[in-house]
């Protein structure tokens, strides 16, 4: 027989409580308060852990009406919720939610990378731009950015982000007793970024975590939303309505990456039935 190519299968299990839809908290078998219970959630993560998913993923987002899922309408904050998972599991990934239109890159660089050193590795952060313009007025402004000023903003956003994630060289803390030095002041590095939409000074005060830099997700299937996935994600997830188009979409991100000079390789996509295409 020829040799075939061995692939290797990735999953993950989207943790949504009570529900993104309006009919599954009325399951007797689900805790009416599953979205607040971090019982539930650790569970949920040893079950999938267990099982060899390769991770579980927390969805969300700045915006909600008395029409919002139960889920949505009552849930903890991602990071929150995955330190405290961090501590109840070994293996698997912890990829979380935060939207790059209503946060600081300082903020999401210093979280994740904390969330990175608890795990010992495990983070993942999933990176949305946020397409509820109800989520203006949470943050004290009268309009949402408009589509493309919206992607600009996280990709110079992600940059900035992984730019202070590299504050440190992995060999900056010598942490020498004898010699009396904590940190090898060489090895640490500012920013000084001043971009379009940020100006960062850095250093972060937190160094690489095990894996290095947390990993980047990414979902959007506009235009725009699949040119941001190709230039900074490691894992896609996208919502396929039928095989031809999953496919379609794969090669068509798959492709895109070439085209920038990344390995396409280094980018897996997962199909769901439940992904975040903000």
């Amino acid at each position: 027989m020829a040799d075939q190519t061995h692939r290797q299968l990735h999953l993950g299990a989207i943790l949504e409580g009570v529900g993104a839809n309006q009919s599954s908290w009325l399951d007797p078998d689900l805790p009416g308060d599953a979205s607040i219970d971090i019982g539930w959630y650790i569970d949920q993560a040893r079950l999938a852990e267990t099982a060899a998913f390769d991770l579980v993923f927390i969805v969300d987002s700045p915006y909600i009406t008395p029409d919002t899922a139960p889920h949505f309408l009552n849930r903890l904050e991602p990071l929150t919720l995955l330190s405290a998972v961090a501590a109840s599991t070994s293996r698997i990934g912890l990829v979380g939610t935060l939207t790059t239109s209503y946060w600081e890159p300082y903020n999401v660089a210093r979280q994740f990378g904390s969330l990175d050193h608890i795990s010992h590795g495990r983070a993942g952060w999933n990176v949305v731009t946020t397409g509820l313009e109800g989520a203006a007025r949470n943050y004290g402004r009268t309009e949402h950015f408009d589509h493309g000023v919206r992607y600009a903003r996280a990709r110079e956003f992600v940059d900035v982000v992984q730019g202070l994630w590299d504050s440190y060289e992995d060999d900056a803390f010598p942490r020498d007793r004898a010699s009396g030095i904590f940190l090898d002041k060489a090895k640490q590095h500012r920013l000084d970024h001043k971009g379009a939409h940020f100006s960062v000074a850095g250093p972060l005060a937190l160094s690489r975590s095990r894996q290095g830099q947390p990993v980047i997700f990414q979902a959007g299937d506009s235009d725009e939303g699949r040119k941001l996935g190709a230039q900074v994600a490691e894992g896609i997830f996208t919502i396929g309505a039928d095989f031809d188009s999953a496919r379609a979409y794969y090669a068509d991100l798959k492709a895109r990456a070439t085209a920038i000079g990344r390995d396409p390789d280094h980018i897996k996509i997962s199909r769901g039935s439940d992904a975040d295409h903000c």
